[in-house]
């Protein structure tokens, strides 16, 4: 079965949508500004986009990952990451800190207090203030992308696999 049409959001509210993209601009000057790898922030669009199941963004940041530097093996193994041991220090601290950000406990759906501060105090201590806040704003970006394509039922984007 397939679901249901729905209006694309960034085509009925395109002011709004142009507006998300800009604040994905800012992010990107700071990720740039902080020090932050390409291959770093798409592995973790890719992480989020993962965990929040859409394909319009996956199929927008496997390939900007590849094309970054991230290996084939990080990316099949993505999922279980934890459990992989070749992932960098700041790789792993960055997709734990993406994973709260975006789903938080798997038990539960969320995290907060405690928990949610000491992945924080662990991330800001291994990446620096200024790469921490940067990689902060880049998972919100990726998250509210990910829910405008979710929304909209965007498709995926093919061409970028011919």
């Amino acid at each position: 079965m397939s679901p249901a049409k729905r209006p694309f959001l960034d085509k009925t509210h395109p002011e709004t949508y142009k507006a998300l993209a800009g604040v994905t601009r800012h992010v990107r000057r700071a990720e740039r500004a902080a020090g932050l790898s390409r291959a770093l922030t798409e592995l973790v669009n890719v992480r989020v986009s993962q965990l929040n199941g859409c394909p319009a963004c996956l199929s927008v940041h496997v390939p900007a990952a590849r094309r970054a530097g991230v290996s084939e093996l990080k990316l099949d193994l993505l999922p279980s990451w934890q459990d992989a041991e070749v992932y960098t220090e700041e790789e792993r601290i960055a997709l734990e800190l993406a994973e709260a950000l975006t789903i938080g406990r798997r038990t539960t759906g969320t995290i907060s207090g405690p928990e949610l501060v000491d992945v924080q105090n662990r991330a800001l201590r291994t990446l620096g203030e200024e790469k921490f806040t940067a990689l902060e704003w880049a998972i919100i970006t990726i998250n509210a992308f990910n829910r405008v394509s979710i929304a909209s039922g965007h498709p995926p984007h093919e061409a970028n696999y011919s």
